[in-house]
């Protein structure tokens, strides 16, 4: 695992577990649910509890740190660095795989919506399906 860190958040005590838990999603290229953070610290050899993984997240993502990405409508959330653009997944239906989408296919979307002057500040996407080796299983 690389061992950079970016600035520490301004208004945020700085502990060793939030430390782990943002180097973490810092040096992971996909988005990681609380278990696999928890999982994560653990193998590096350090501890913390399952519930201090879940406060932390819940605090980075109320100062912005961190992007929180409900999966299929459901309990599941996994999480990501903001790194101040956004991204659409898709999910397969079989494993629960997340994979990144390249492009937001919303760019060239114009809604056509009842009240003219609606100003539109965001969107969420979700795609289902099957990935490549659940198909093959098929």
């Amino acid at each position: 695992m690389k061992k950079s860190l970016t600035d520490w958040p301004i208004g945020i005590k700085k502990t060793n577990q939030r430390q782990k838990v943002l180097l973490i999603l810092e040096n992971s290229d996909k988005p990681l649910g609380a278990t696999e953070i928890f999982s994560q610290i653990a193998d590096d050899g350090d501890s913390a509890w399952l519930s201090t993984v879940y406060r932390t997240l819940d605090l980075f993502v109320k100062h912005g740190i961190i992007n929180k990405i409900n999966v299929m409508n459901s309990e599941i959330a996994i999480y990501e660095l903001n790194r101040l653009n956004h991204k659409h997944y898709a999910v397969c239906l079989n494993c629960h795989k997340i994979i990144s989408m390249i492009n937001c296919p919303m760019t060239e979307f114009d809604p056509k919506l009842e009240e003219s002057d609606f100003q539109i500040m965001g969107h969420n996407l979700e795609i289902y399906g099957l990935c490549k080796d659940c198909t093959s299983k098929k």
